[in-house]
């Protein structure tokens, strides 16, 4: 009764911290972490797309001794098999007989894959063991439907099984080390850690978490979780912090796509670029109307006088070296 009231206590709590994003969303547990599994497999059933080579040959004349057939791969010769290569990643606390999205890759000179099936194959992790075995068919997407004249064809030789593998040894995840769970940003930054931690300790009313650098953050397990860990961790993925992170701008060359946040400021400058004339004085921006000088209103600015998405990125990879674009500049 002690604790389901301690329980109820702590959820109470959490409705007064006063944040944006929950920790569940930006961090995880050490211990508690994807791994990539491989493996080398043959993809059959291909109606003459397949692999000109002998390799897939050699392969399939192997596994036909499995059932006391003896094959020469020279018999084989067809290109209706090709040479893949298997991956998936299979995440923390999976168990046998839990199943896995899996990708497919054409090694040799395959033309297509599609229409396939992969034959059972075995991945394994970089130990060398075999947690997951692979099969099914193969998928490349959708039928081909072309719908602007810059749309590429559809890519044939890489595929997808969902659900195409099955897990068969389980990855343990030991994320309790002397009383103490870690709790790793996904993207480090000292204020965000410190944040983190102080809202741990104001929610459970208590010193028991401490940011040890931009990425981790160290939780003592409090006495009354030593036998209930779980519950530990579940209310504190519910916390919630204000997120901050350096300012960034990403921009798409071959799309013309921006995308920044929307507090992302510049330093004064004035900018002559083809028919645009722009200036950003006192911090702000001197267009029809004076606001202010964020990213943002510039490209609004930018965008009322005409300008397209390439003159855009153009004109915010100059600022950037210039120095005025106080933000990460991200070309893709």
């Amino acid at each position: 009764m002690k604790k389901l009231t301690l329980y109820l206590f702590l959820i109470c709590l959490f409705a007064n911290v006063f944040s944006a994003t929950r920790i569940k969303d930006i961090a995880l547990f050490r211990g508690a972490r994807d791994n990539q599994l491989f493996g080398l497999g043959v993809v059959v059933g291909l109606n003459g797309t397949g692999d000109s080579g002998k390799v897939n040959s050699a392969l399939l004349a192997n596994m036909a001794k499995v059932f006391n057939i003896s094959i020469d791969s020279n018999d084989l010769k067809t290109r209706n098999s090709a040479l893949v290569m298997v991956l998936a990643d299979i995440p923390p606390f999976y168990k046998e007989g839990m199943r896995l999205d899996v990708t497919i890759a054409s090694i040799g000179d395959a033309k297509s894959l599609q229409g396939g099936l992969l034959i059972q194959t075995p991945l394994y992790g970089a130990d060398g063991q075999v947690y997951a075995v692979a099969q099914g068919n193969v998928s490349i997407g959708g039928s081909e439907v072309k719908v602007s004249a810059n749309l590429q064809s559809k890519y044939k030789i890489v595929g997808y099984i969902p659900n195409g593998a099955i897990v068969e040894r389980e990855i343990p995840a030991a994320f309790v080390e002397s009383n103490n769970v870690t709790i790793l940003l996904r993207t480090p930054d000292f204020t965000t850690a410190a944040r983190v931690a102080q809202a741990i300790n104001t929610t459970f009313d208590r010193k028991i978490a401490k940011a040890i650098d931009a990425s981790s953050i160290r939780t003592e397990i409090p006495s009354a979780f030593e036998d209930d860990v779980v519950t530990f961790l579940s209310l504190i993925e519910e916390i919630e912090v204000s997120v901050d992170q350096p300012a960034k701008v990403v921009v798409n060359e071959k799309t013309g796509t921006v995308v920044f946040g929307g507090n992302v400021r510049v330093l004064d400058f004035t900018l002559a670029y083809g028919v645009f004339n722009i200036s950003v004085k006192n911090g702000k921006v001197l267009a029809d109307k004076q606001v202010d000088a964020t990213v943002s209103e510039l490209v609004t600015a930018l965008k009322s006088l005409g300008a397209t998405p390439q003159d855009v990125i153009a004109i915010l990879q100059t600022m950037h070296s210039a120095g005025v674009l106080l933000a990460d500049l991200v070309v893709m």
